[in-house]
């Protein structure tokens, strides 16, 4: 069998609180379905090697690396992106509103893995020492920042006694 005749598989997907179908082939990544099938190209494609975390999203509320799972893998699942954080409105979710007040991107590109994970880990820990937040950002690479403002926008979040999802 040769890879055009390759068998597609339909995938059902939730994203972000929408229903999504695709007819996909068995090796197309996550990140590509969503980017390219679905149009949330927030999620970006930094290595598709599971290196930088540019592209996490939250799996079944998990943050995951989408560039190491099969968009058949997802049949079922339901993805939050980084567009589906922000509440309706236009007023941006409180992760993204701490980056934004302390100056924790330059560039931008690896922002909404950072903060997808950012998310994970407040959800496990609310109250994260500067030790386990650095500890668990290590697979998201920033190449502009230097992580200082990144681990201070995550700290200041941790404070608060209240989360937003």
């Amino acid at each position: 069998m040769s890879d055009t005749d390759e068998k597609r598989h339909v995938v059902t997907i939730d994203v972000n609180g929408a229903r999504h179908t695709a007819s996909v082939e068995a090796r197309k990544l996550l990140v590509h379905l969503l980017r390219d099938d679905f149009g949330f190209t927030g999620t970006h494609v930094g290595c598709d090697t599971s290196q930088c975390g540019a592209c996490t999203v939250a799996i079944d509320g998990q943050a995951v690396k989408s560039c190491t799972v099969l968009a058949v893998m997802a049949d079922g699942a339901s993805i939050t992106t980084i567009e589906g954080l922000a509440p309706a409105g236009g007023a941006l979710h409180p992760i993204q509103a701490a980056f934004h007040e302390h100056h924790a991107l330059q560039c931008g590109f690896c922002t909404p893995g950072m903060i997808m994970a950012a998310r994970q880990l407040l959800a496990q820990n609310p109250d994260p020492t500067e030790g386990e937040i650095r500890h668990h950002l290590t697979g998201n690479i920033c190449r502009c920042t230097g992580y200082t403002n990144i681990v201070r926008a995550v700290q200041s979040l941790a404070s608060e006694t209240h989360r937003h999802d």
